[in-house]
C-alpha cells in the first residue's frame, strides 16, 4: 500500500503497474484482498486510468469510504459530474460520506449549476459537523460561486473560522466569475493585509479582475508580485498576464509575456488571437494562427470560434469556408459555440441558406444556437422567417430569452415593422423578461432612423426610468431623434448627461452634438462643442460645415472647408455634399459649379447625384434654368424626382411653363402617386395664365384620388411638444397662436420686410 501510494505521489504509474503484476504473480489470496485491492483501485483512480480503476471497484464486494472517494474524485476529474452525484447518493445511503468525499459532490454541483443538490449538501455538512473544515468551507463557497449565489459563498466564507489559501481563492474566483470585479481586487489587497500566502490561483484570479476592469495599475502590481514571488510564467499564469494586458490593450508587452511562455498549450495561443479579433487586429490574428499551425497546435473550438468571428467582421466568405470545413475535418462542427459562430459568419457573408444548412445539420440545439439563427435572419430583414423561427423554438421546447426578443426587433425595425416591433417589446415584458440595454438601444434606434423620433425619445426616458445606463449608441440615437424633431430642451438635456457621465470627448458624441445644435438653431452652442474637440476628424468637421451651410453662412463653411483641404484631410463624398449644400443656401453659382468640377479633377472623386442635386438646386433657384437644364441631359445619371421637383418650381418663377410641363411629365411617370408634383405643375400653368389647363391638372387629381397632404410643423415649448397641422384647430390656445401671426404679419408689411429667397 505504502509502494502504490509513492507512486501516486511521484506520478510513477509504469512503476504502479509493475508492482500490481507483482501482486497478480503472488497469487490469488494477496490479489483478492480487499485492502490490497483498495490500495490498487486508489493508485488506478489518482493517475486516472479510469477502465481499470472503474474494473477494480466493480470486482470490490465491499466498497468502504476509501474506494468510494476514490471512485468518485475521478468522476469529476473526468467530467462525469452526474455520476459522481449518483455515487455520492449511494454512499449516503450506506452511511459512508466523510469530509474528504463531500469536496467533490459539490464540485459536481457547482459544475452543474445543480442549487438545490448543493444546499442539500450544505445541509449534511452542518448536520455531520463537517462545516468546520476549511475544505468543505472553500469547496462550498466554490459551489455556490458558480451556482451564481455570491451573497450565500460570502456569508460561508465569512462564518470560516480558519480561512486558509483555497478559501481565499475561492472567494476571489467566485466575484470574478460573477463579475463582481470590484469586489475580487478589494479581497485580493484584503488577503495581502490578512499575510495570507497568495498562490498562481490567487493572482490569475486578480490579474483576471484587473483585467475586467481595465485597471492598468492593479494589473502591474499584479504581474510584479508574480515576478517578485519567483512564480514560473506557465501556461496557468502566464495566461492570465497575457489576457491583462490584451484587454488594456498593451499589446507589445503582451507579446513578450506570450514569448516568454516556454510550453504554450492552445489556451495561451487563444489568448492573443481573441484579443487580436476583438480589437480588430484581424492581420496579426491571422498570422499568430498560421504560426500556430506551422508549430503543430491544433485549433480547438475557442480557436475556431475566434477565426469565423473574424470572417464575419471582414465578410471574408473564403477564410469562412476553409474554417468551417476545418470544423468538419476534426470533428468540431457538433461544438455548438462553433456551429453559432459559423452561422454568425455565414449569415454577415449573406449566405443565409449556408447558415441554415449549418442549424439543421446541429442535432443537440440549445437556446443559444436558435439565437444565431434568429440573430442570422434579423440582420438580413428577414422578419417573417424570425418570426416563424421564434415559435417554432418554443414548440421544441425552447422557451425564448432577452437576446431572442432582441433580434426579433432588430429584424422588424430593419424592415419598418415599428408597430411589430413595439408589440414584440409589450410582449417581453408582460412575460417578465426585463429588457437588457441592446434591447433599448435597438429601439431607439430602430425608431430614429424608421422616423419615428418621437417615440425614440419616449422609449429612451422609460429607458432612464427603468435605472438602466443609456450607452454612446443609444445617446447618438436619441439626440438624433431631437435633432429630426428640433427638440433643443431635451438635446441640452442629454448634453449634460454626456458631460456628468464624462462620456466626453467622444468624436461621434460630439458630431452628434453639433448637428443637434446647428440643426436645431443653436449654432454657437455648435461651435463651442466644435472647438472643444481635440483630435477632430472628417465627420465632425462636416457636421461644423452643414451648420454654417444651414444657417446661410456660407462664407464660414467654405473657410472651413479651405482649412480641411489645408491640414490634408482626406475629403468624402459628405463634405462636398456639406459645402455645395452651403453654395446652394447662399446662392454662390461659380463657387458650386467649381467644386463639382474639383471633385473629380483635384480630389478623384466621382460626383453623386446628391452633389449633382445640389448644384442643379443651386442653379435651378438662381434662375439658371438654361445651365441647370444642360446639367441635367449631361450628368451621368437619371435624374431623380428630387432634381426634377427642383427644376420644376423654377419654372414657376420664370414662367416656363413648356419646359414645365416637359418636366412633370418625367415627374409623374417617377411618382405617380404624389399630389405635390400635380400642385407644383398647376402652379407652373397658373403663373403663365394659363387655367384652363390649371382645371384639367386639378380634376386629373380628382380622378385619380389624389389631395394635397396637410402642411405639419412642431415646436418646444417648456419641454413640450407643440404640434401643428394644416387646417386643424384643436390646438388649446388656437385663437390667440393664430391672431399673434396675424399680427406679425401686419407687422412684417408695415416694415416692408422681404423674406430672404436662399
Amino acid at each position: 500500500g505504502e509502494l502504490l501510494q509513492g507512486c501516486v505521489c511521484e506520478r510513477a504509474f509504469f512503476t504502479g503497474q509493475q508492482i500490481h503484476a507483482r501482486i497478480l504473480k503472488s497469487g490469488e489470496s494477496i490479489a483478492s484482498n480487499e485492502f490490497v485491492e483498495t490500495k490498487l483501485l486508489i493508485f488506478y483512480a489518482k493517475c486516472n486510468a479510469h477502465e481499470v480503476a472503474f474494473r477494480l471497484f466493480s470486482r470490490l464486494e465491499v466498497h468502504n469510504v476509501f474506494s468510494w472517494a476514490a471512485i468518485i474524485g475521478l468522476h469529476c476529474r473526468m467530467g462525469n459530474h452526474e455520476e459522481a452525484l449518483l455515487g455520492f447518493c449511494e454512499m449516503q445511503k450506506n452511511g459512508f460520506p466523510d469530509n474528504f468525499v463531500v469536496p467533490n459532490a459539490l464540485k459536481a454541483c457547482g459544475a452543474l449549476k445543480l442549487i438545490g443538490f448543493g444546499r442539500g449538501v450544505h445541509g449534511y455538512v452542518v448536520k455531520m459537523g463537517f462545516d468546520g473544515c476549511v475544505f468543505v468551507g472553500s469547496s462550498l463557497v466554490d459551489m455556490y460561486g458558480k451556482c451564481e449565489e455570491v451573497e450565500d459563498a460570502r456569508k460561508v466564507f465569512d462564518e470560516l473560522l480558519d480561512r486558509n489559501t483555497v478559501a481565499w481563492n475561492s472567494m476571489i474566483v467566485s466575484y470574478v466569475q460573477n463579475g463582481l470585479n470590484e469586489e475580487a481586487v478589494e479581497m485580493f489587497y484584503d488577503m495581502r493585509v490578512e499575510g495570507v500566502e497568495q498562490t498562481r490561483v490567487t493572482l490569475s484570479g486578480f490579474l483576471t479582475a484587473s483585467a475586467n476592469l481595465g485597471a492598468l495599475e492593479e494589473g502591474l502590481q499584479g504581474h510584479a508580485i508574480a515576478v517578485l514571488c519567483g512564480f514560473e510564467v506557465d501556461n496557468f499564469l502566464g495566461s492570465s498576464i497575457l489576457n491583462f494586458y490584451v484587454k488594456v490593450g498593451l499589446y507589445e508587452e503582451g507579446e513578450l509575456v506570450f514569448r516568454s511562455v516556454s510550453k504554450k498549450d492552445v489556451v495561451t495561443w487563444n489568448v492573443l488571437i481573441c484579443g487580436y479579433v476583438r480589437n480588430g487586429k484581424f492581420q496579426k490574428a491571422l498570422d499568430l494562427c498560421q504560426l500556430m499551425r506551422a508549430e503543430n497546435m491544433r485549433f480547438d473550438s475557442v480557436t475556431l470560434t475566434s477565426i469565423l468571428s473574424m470572417c464575419a467582421d471582414t465578410s471574408n466568405m473564403k477564410l469562412g469556408k476553409e474554417g468551417h470545413c476545418y470544423c468538419i475535418r476534426n470533428n468540431l462542427e457538433s461544438d455548438l459555440a462553433v456551429a453559432s459562430s459559423t452561422i454568425n459568419m455565414y449569415a454577415k457573408c449573406n449566405r443565409i441558406n449556408s447558415a441554415i444548412q449549418v442549424f439543421k445539420s446541429t442535432t443537440k440545439r440549445d437556446l443559444v444556437l436558435w439565437n444565431s439563427l434568429l440573430a442570422a435572419y434579423a440582420e438580413l430583414g428577414l422578419s417573417g422567417e424570425a418570426l416563424k423561427l421564434f415559435y417554432k423554438m418554443q414548440l421544441d421546447g425552447v422557451p425564448p430569452n432577452v437576446i431572442s426578443y432582441n433580434s426579433l426587433i432588430l429584424g422588424f425595425l430593419r424592415n419598418g415593422q415599428v408597430d411589430e416591433a413595439k408589440d414584440m417589446f409589450s410582449q417581453m415584458q408582460s412575460l417578465s423578461i426585463l429588457p437588457n440595454l441592446i434591447t433599448w438601444t435597438t429601439l431607439i434606434s430602430g425608431l430614429t432612423q424608421n422616423g419615428f423620433g418621437y417615440d425614440a425619445i419616449l422609449i429612451f426616458r422609460q429607458m432612464q426610468e427603468a435605472g438602466v445606463q443609456p450607452n454612446s449608441v443609444s445617446l447618438i440615437s436619441a439626440l438624433s431623434a431631437c435633432t429630426a424633431l428640433a427638440l433643443l430642451h431635451y438635446g441640452r438635456t442629454i448634453h449634460g448627461y454626456i458631460t456628468r457621465r464624462d462620456l466626453f470627448p467622444s468624436i461621434p458624441m460630439a458630431t452628434s452634438l453639433v448637428d443637434m445644435y446647428a440643426k436645431c438653431g443653436c449654432l454657437y452652442q455648435a461651435k463651442n462643442v466644435f472647438d472643444t474637440v481635440v483630435n477632430k476628424d472628417l465627420p465632425v468637421y462636416n457636421a461644423m460645415i452643414s451648420g454654417y451651410a444651414s444657417h446661410g453662412q456660407a462664407v464660414q463653411a467654405l473657410s472651413l472647408f479651405k482649412h480641411l483641404e489645408d491640414v490634408g484631410i482626406e475629403l468624402d463624398n459628405i463634405a462636398f455634399t456639406c459645402i455645395l449644400s452651403a453654395c446652394n443656401h447662399a446662392g454662390l453659382v461659380n463657387e458650386g459649379l467649381e467644386l463639382l468640377n474639383d471633385m473629380a479633377s483635384k480630389h478623384n472623386i466621382k460626383p453623386g447625384m446628391e452633389h449633382y442635386g445640389c448644384v442643379l438646386s443651386l442653379l435651378s433657384k438662381s434662375g439658371n434654368l438654361d445651365k441647370a437644364y444642360e446639367l441635367l441631359e449631361t450628368m451621368p445619371y437619371e435624374p431623380d424626382a428630387f432634381m426634377l421637383g427642383s427644376l420644376l418650381a423654377s419654372c414657376k418663377e420664370k414662367h416656363e411653363a413648356e419646359l414645365g410641363e416637359y418636366l412633370s411629365e418625367h415627374l409623374l411617370q417617377l411618382e405617380p402617386g404624389n399630389s405635390g408634383n400635380y400642385i407644383a405643375l398647376s402652379n407652373v400653368y397658373a403663373t403663365a395664365g394659363m387655367w384652363d389647363v390649371v382645371t384639367k391638372v386639378r380634376n386629373v387629381m380628382k380622378e385619380k384620388g389624389l389631395h394635397k397632404n396637410p402642411g405639419c410643423s412642431w415646436i418646444q415649448i417648456r419641454q413640450e411638444l407643440n404640434v401643428f397641422v394644416s387646417g386643424d384647430g384643436s390646438h388649446p390656445k388656437n385663437k390667440d397662436i393664430y391672431a399673434t401671426l396675424a399680427l406679425l404679419g401686419m407687422e412684417m408689411h408695415f416694415t416692408e420686410h422681404a423674406p430672404m429667397i436662399y
